[in-house]
């Protein structure tokens, strides 16, 4: 703020030609809205789950059984930021989950793994730093009492693993962490897969998970994505509310994360490719082609500023 306040008063006398005042004034707005960005919790009575904003839109989340204390941490990038979070909650961190292995997401592991003794790093694929528990489809395991299932979920990466976690007996709803596959209103770039396995990943393996399934995914990038999903269904009205509310929560540094996979399908519009509105927008009849059509016009989409 205070940098912001310099530089505005620099513009205000002249000092910075008007479109460098500009761009400089917008970039200091973004740092600012960065550092807002605050740790949140969504809290339970079986589990915690502590998101904890990292770089300049991941998020780590902290996931914490109520009932033995013990922890596990989804992606942790920043580990000096894990570490205090552990510290804070008085939790026994015991695991890691690693959704894959690109480095804003896996690039924290080896020195976590020296901060705290003892932990056991999951994840699907070779290429995940200080992996020591290689995991593939439907393998379970437990941090506490909660159960992890992994589902693997390749396309975004050939080994992207999605974590679905449960209590037995337990009526909250459960929680998945789906990194780069499913976003708030979106999903991740086809890097190293296919149409077909990002709508195997989110419509027959994701999509299949209990409605009220709090979805926790990798990224902040709700409103971009709501706005290419407004684009795709101009008249969707699920859509029009759920981006005027992104708007508002993220204006005031919170996150716009968890969705739930029941509302994922009446505004993601790639969970909505059967929907014969967004084949429609893009001239296809069939799911898959309009799954690849749909991720080469996002790729290429140029998002409106308003």
């Amino acid at each position: 703020p205070a940098m912001y306040r310099s530089l505005a008063s620099a513009c205000a006398l002249g000092v910075l030609g008007a479109a460098a005042c500009k761009l400089a004034l917008a970039q200091a707005r973004a740092a600012c809205l960065h550092s807002s960005r605050r740790a949140s919790l969504v809290a339970q009575a079986d589990m915690k789950v502590e998101l904890l904003p990292a770089l300049t839109d991941n998020y780590m989340y902290l996931l914490i059984d109520e009932e033995t204390r013990e922890a596990a941490i989804v992606d942790p990038v920043e580990p000096q930021k894990v570490v205090d979070a552990i510290k804070k909650h008085r939790v026994k961190l015991t695991t890691v989950l690693t959704t894959h292995h690109h480095w804003d997401h896996a690039g924290g592991n080896e020195k976590l793994v020296k901060l705290v003794s003892g932990l056991k790093v999951y994840g699907g694929d070779d290429r995940v730093g200080a992996l020591s528990q290689k995991v593939t489809h439907y393998n379970t395991f437990k941090v506490g009492s909660l159960n992890v299932k992994c589902l693997f979920t390749p396309c975004h990466t050939s080994g992207h693993i999605c974590y679905f976690v449960t209590k037995d007996g337990s009526t909250e709803p459960p929680a998945v962490f789906t990194g780069d596959t499913l976003f708030v209103a979106g999903c991740g770039k086809f890097f190293e897969g296919t149409a077909d396995e990002m709508y195997k990943a989110l419509i027959d393996v994701l999509g299949k998970l209990p409605p009220e399934t709090r979805v926790y995914c990798g990224h902040e990038y709700t409103i971009n994505n709501l706005k290419f999903a407004q684009h795709v269904e101009p008249k969707n009205e699920a859509i029009r509310k759920k981006l005027a509310w992104a708007k508002e929560v993220y204006n005031k540094g919170e996150p716009t994360i968890p969705s739930t996979m029941a509302e994922e399908f009446t505004y993601n519009p790639f969970m909505r490719v059967r929907e014969k509105a967004v084949q429609e927008h893009v001239g296809k009849s069939d799911p898959i082609p309009t799954m690849a059509s749909l991720r080469k016009e996002k790729d290429g989409f140029r998002v409106p500023k308003d």
